[in-house]
């Protein structure tokens, strides 16, 4: 079923000019290139086909339309039909059929048109895909990456907004990956690729439109390790994916009122890289953990227990959890409410230092 494409309204980003002059574009370090984050995936993608003939991809109306998100436009084109596939609409027969091509030497990539819609694939995800590699004790390998748009902030309807990490970082045997910039989902989505694993790969679809620079020519940080991307002395604050921008400007806001926070993205859910995260909090003594998802039995809930099991000495207030309501997604209307923002984080941060 194809979607209406939800068009990036992002002015493009110039440098400041003289009076009587035109603007003049912001100057790029050589092998740097300014790309949404969509865009990065797509030249990430082109460059893993590239580079390896047995790499697939598979998914609904991904050919000549170029997905809902247009994140594959183009690659149909320069591939051909037989490494771009358009499938029928039954999301437990592109990963079915993944598995069997994995089987064969190939390595598929499916895309899943939204985040609810997965679900009719669960079964051969967690019973089959996960269990695969340790069922025949380590003699098959399973490089299969599954790419998620999730999480909200677009304002659809039921079943395009969800945040389902916490049911596949639950299931041994899957990796599970979230970018939270062009330049690492350039990179990661290589790396996944290159894993002989099966990568769930979550795309924060709120951030496809948001560029960034893509270092083109570097080397890819490792798949799974955590990252500090804002330095702090008082407050960690930890999330992942579209939740990074929201902590970056909740820092923002605290250090206006005087309180030092330190921001970590993970990058990765499973699995999760806990040392920078362990360092943060025995140097601030407080931690803050911040998911669009429900709270109840979530990666954030991991999180917070693993913490207070590493670091309970160095804590000086309880770990606290900032994360969707426990209840299904609303109407779209009502998606500010029910997604953590700035002000709710920093309520946490206030919470925190008044221990």
């Amino acid at each position: 079923m194809s979607e209406k494409l939800i068009t990036n309204t992002d002015a493009p980003h110039h440098a400041g000019s003289r009076d009587g002059e035109a603007p003049r574009p912001a100057r790029k370090p050589a092998g740097t290139a300014e790309l949404p984050l969509a865009k990065a995936i797509n030249a990430g993608l082109r460059k893993a086909m590239g580079d390896d003939s047995k790499v697939l991809l598979m998914g609904e109306d991904i050919g000549p339309l170029g997905g809902v998100f247009r994140v594959t436009e183009g690659l149909q084109a320069e591939f051909g039909e037989k490494r771009v596939l358009d499938t029928p609409l039954a999301e437990s027969g592109i990963i079915g059929t993944a598995i069997g091509l994995a089987m064969r030497g190939y390595r598929p990539v499916c895309e899943i048109q939204f985040d609810g819609f997965i679900f009719p694939g669960f079964d051969q995800i967690t019973s089959q895909l996960a269990k695969m590699t340790n069922r025949h004790e380590g003699q098959v390998q399973m490089p299969v990456v599954i790419r998620v748009p999730y999480g909200g902030h677009i304002g659809a309807v039921e079943h395009h907004q969800e945040s389902p990490e916490a049911y596949f970082a639950h299931t041994p045997g899957l990796r599970l990956v979230s970018p939270s910039t062009p330049n690492d989902a350039y990179w990661m989505i290589q790396e996944a690729i290159a894993s002989n694993d099966p990568v769930m790969f979550f795309e924060p679809k709120s951030r496809y439109w948001h560029k960034g620079p893509v270092d083109l020519t570097g080397s890819a940080a490792p798949l799974h390790a955590s990252r500090v991307v804002r330095t702090g002395s008082e407050v960690t604050l930890v999330g992942h994916g579209a939740m990074v921008t929201v902590l970056l400007q909740a820092a923002e806001l605290a250090a206006s009122e005087g309180t030092s926070v330190e921001v970590i993205d993970l990058r990765s859910l499973s699995p999760i890289d806990y040392s920078p995260i362990i360092a943060s909090v025995r140097k601030t003594g407080r931690l803050v953990v911040a998911s669009e998802a429900p709270g109840f039995v979530s990666v954030s809930s991991e999180i917070a227990a693993t913490v207070t099991e590493a670091a309970f000495y160095s804590l000086e207030a309880p770990v606290l959890r900032v994360s969707g309501f426990d209840a299904p997604f609303p109407p779209a209307g009502l998606e500010t409410i029910y997604l953590p923002d700035a002000d709710r984080v920093l309520e946490a941060v206030d919470r925190a230092m008044a221990y």
